[in-house]
């Protein structure tokens, strides 16, 4: 029988992530670059990944593995936040970085990666464990899960896991058949479906700020809060993600996942026990409580010359990844009505 230790802290920074391989699907493309490896390389900066760790880039883009290296060191020296460059541990970290041509939609690929990763378990140790990061248009998401399965990756020596970015689907039927399929290659307790805003310090101090603080939570109901405004301005425009804009939008890119998630740890209910699939209930009881909108209660705006005048950066018009003839919702706002007891009635009018 395995006894817990009561007296360990399953937080502390000591704790190490395990040997295994990280798969980045998508790795020329822009979140990689801003966010997956400026993150994995602090990770390594604090020394919480073991020495074995690895990561395999996979994009559509002719490219050995020595210069993804060198293009992930641009990257992690451009976008790095909170901890120094250090040569040294980049020398470290680089050697567990490789990278290999492929399409998601062409089978050979997946072979391909079958042996990458044999051959990358054996050298570094990894114990089969690996990590598949779905970081594609939303269309590939299928698609690649299906290939995963059809080559045999689902299953290895060790645990095997599927990460996918937001947005899940464009609707609830297409979220629930996305779902159908990728549970026909991984088990659900191996999916993990991501909203990368919730690792945000600042939005994870909301529930510090709300149930640890004896003057704001008494105060943080109907009674005597008028209206919540939740505004995500970027500083950035569409830049290199033309593509992935022309399917998602600015409604699906930002309101359906980070804004309504971030809305949900405003107005959610503590509860009982701070457990994943228990705060992940009381965000849902949350999120039910909202009233469906109507047609023509959105409000979306789209570059015009008015828009492109007033800003320093191009138009998405003339962008070199604009798919012809596409016109892109860049812009979008929406107002939430709950009926749950602690924020029925607001906003009042």
């Amino acid at each position: 029988m395995t006894v817990t230790n009561p007296f360990q802290d399953p937080l502390r920074f000591e704790r190490r992530v395990p040997e295994c391989t990280v798969v980045i699907f998508g790795a020329h493309g822009d979140l990689t670059k801003r966010k997956l490896l400026p993150a994995l390389y602090r990770l390594m900066y604090e020394r919480r990944l073991s020495p074995g760790f690895a990561v395999v880039g996979i994009s559509r883009t002719p490219m050995s593995d020595d210069q993804f290296r060198e293009k992930m060191r641009e990257s992690v020296q451009k976008y790095l936040e909170d901890s120094p460059f250090d040569n040294d541990v980049w020398a470290g970290f680089s050697q567990g970085l490789y990278y290999m041509a492929g399409d998601n939609n062409d089978p050979a690929a997946y072979a391909q990666l079958a042996t990458r990763l044999a051959g990358i378990e054996q050298a570094r140790r990894t114990g089969g464990n690996v990590l598949f990061y779905l970081s594609t248009q939303p269309s590939q998401y299928a698609a690649a899960a299906k290939g995963l399965g059809a080559a045999g990756l689902a299953h290895g020596n060790g645990w095997r896991r599927l990460v996918v970015e937001k947005p899940f689907g464009h609707d609830l039927d297409s979220a629930r058949a996305l779902s159908h399929e990728l549970q026909e290659v991984f088990p659900e307790s191996e999916v993990y479906r991501i909203d990368h805003y919730l690792g945000k310090e600042t939005v994870q101090n909301i529930l510090a700020f709300r149930w640890g603080n004896g003057i704001f939570e008494p105060l943080w109901n109907r009674r005597y809060v008028n209206h919540v405004q939740i505004t995500a301005a970027e500083s950035i425009g569409v830049e290199g993600r033309g593509a992935y804009y022309k399917e998602a939008g600015a409604l699906r890119d930002m309101i359906q996942n980070h804004l309504l998630q971030v809305m949900a740890t405003i107005a959610m209910e503590p509860s009982g026990v701070f457990e994943p699939t228990a705060v992940r209930d009381e965000r849902a009881k949350l999120l039910r409580s909202i009233r469906i909108l109507k047609p023509g209660e959105v409000a979306d705006s789209a570059w015009s010359a008015t828009a492109r005048r007033r800003a320093s950066r191009p138009s998405p018009s003339r962008r070199p990844t604009r798919p012809s003839g596409s016109r892109w919702t860049t812009g979008a706002g929406r107002a939430c009505r709950s009926t749950s007891a602690r924020a029925s009635g607001f906003p009042r009018e």
